[in-house]
């Protein structure tokens, strides 16, 4: 769901018992208040997080939510699949239809997943300008060599879309564990890039993005929500 800016005469003209004749004297009387403040004027412009409300009667009162959700292996980043589980189906919420998936994780992997229905806060945060770091912790069937460590650094070709990876951070934990960190998400992005060196990913789990990092007292499949300030903390990596 988007939070797409609106004017105000072209949102209430869409309302049910409201004449476009009539919009304009009903905001000169103060009747439309915006947030709880008569409005300005028919060209006042609203989002999908506005209050509305016409005399006592509320037209629009959606708030913004940010889920913090643990995802288990097995269940899928969709909104909707007619075999597997999906995220949302996690979910024990009355506005899950709502919500949307800010970052996908693949069927095999766990960890920190977002789920909102701010669209535009979504795509910030997928956004390459926005250069937010997404870190993993990987396990890998055999040991990581120096020279896997520098072709993450420099990129790697990826020829069937034609693109190069933007550099990334490889810290080697042990012999078979390391961290991963990207600025980027492109698909099974990780699983691609060790599967260079013939090294398969036995277990990917996202453990951070930006300054949020998922929280140790979520189990896996169980989910919270995110703080106002955690909100915009994720975006000021």
């Amino acid at each position: 769901m988007s939070s797409n800016r609106k004017r105000l005469d072209r949102y209430l003209a869409r309302q049910d018992g409201i004449r476009p004749a009539d919009i304009r004297p009903l905001i000169a009387q103060g009747r439309v208040l915006v947030d709880g403040v008569a409005a300005t004027g028919i060209s006042q412009v609203i989002d999908n997080f506005s209050r509305v409300q016409l005399d006592d009667r509320v037209l629009q009162a959606q708030r913004p939510v940010y889920i913090m959700l643990h995802k288990p292996p097995g269940v899928v980043s969709a909104t909707r699949d007619s075999r597997h589980r999906t995220v949302i189906d996690l979910l024990h919420r009355e506005d899950r239809a709502t919500l949307h998936i800010a970052g996908r994780l693949d069927y095999s992997s766990t960890g920190l997943l977002l789920l909102t229905n701010d669209g535009s806060w979504s795509r910030r945060l997928g956004s390459p300008q926005s250069n937010i770091r997404k870190c993993y912790r990987v396990t890998l069937e055999q040991p990581i060599s120096a020279d896997c460590v520098r072709a993450f650094a420099d990129g790697m070709y990826f020829p069937y879309e034609g693109i190069t990876t933007r550099p990334a951070e490889l810290r080697i934990i042990d012999a078979c564990t390391a961290d991963v960190v990207l600025r980027e998400g492109k698909y099974r992005q990780i699983r691609r890039m060790f599967g260079r060196f013939r090294n398969r990913v036995l277990s990917l789990q996202r453990f951070a993005i930006g300054k949020l990092a998922l929280d140790p007292a979520l189990a896996p499949g169980h989910y919270r929500e995110l703080t106002w300030q955690e909100s915009r903390d994720i975006q000021a990596d």
